[in-house]
C-alpha cells in the first residue's frame, strides 16, 4: 500500500490545480504576454509541484521507510537508499 493513499485526494486536487496553471501559462504565451508576468507563473506551478512532491516524500518516510525500517534488514537499507536518491532528484531539480 502506497504511503500517500490516505492524502490521494488533496494530492490529486494539487495536481489538478498545477495542470491548470500550466495551460494557464501556455495561454499566456500564445497570447503573447510579458515575460515576466509568464515567469512569475512558471515560478507559481513549480513550488505548487514541489508542494506536492515534499507531501510524497513526507508520506513515504512516515510509512514506506519507517515500515521497512521496523522490519530491518536488506529492505530497510533499500527504502532509505531509494528515499535518499529521491531527495538527491528533488533538490537538484
Amino acid at each position: 500500500m502506497n504511503g500517500y493513499r490516505s492524502d490521494k485526494d488533496a494530492f490529486l486536487q494539487r495536481l489538478r490545480r498545477v495542470e491548470g496553471q500550466v495551460r494557464g501559462i501556455a495561454k499566456m504565451v500564445e497570447d503573447d504576454k510579458y515575460c515576466i508576468d509568464v515567469l512569475t507563473q512558471v515560478s507559481a506551478a513549480t513550488k505548487a509541484l514541489e508542494a506536492v512532491a515534499l507531501g510524497l516524500l513526507d508520506d513515504h518516510l512516515r510509512h514506506c521507510v519507517a515500515d521497512a525500517a521496523a522490519e530491518g534488514g536488506d529492505l530497510a537499507a533499500a527504502k532509505v537508499a531509494e528515499a535518499s536518491a529521491a531527495i538527491a532528484r528533488l533538490v537538484r531539480s
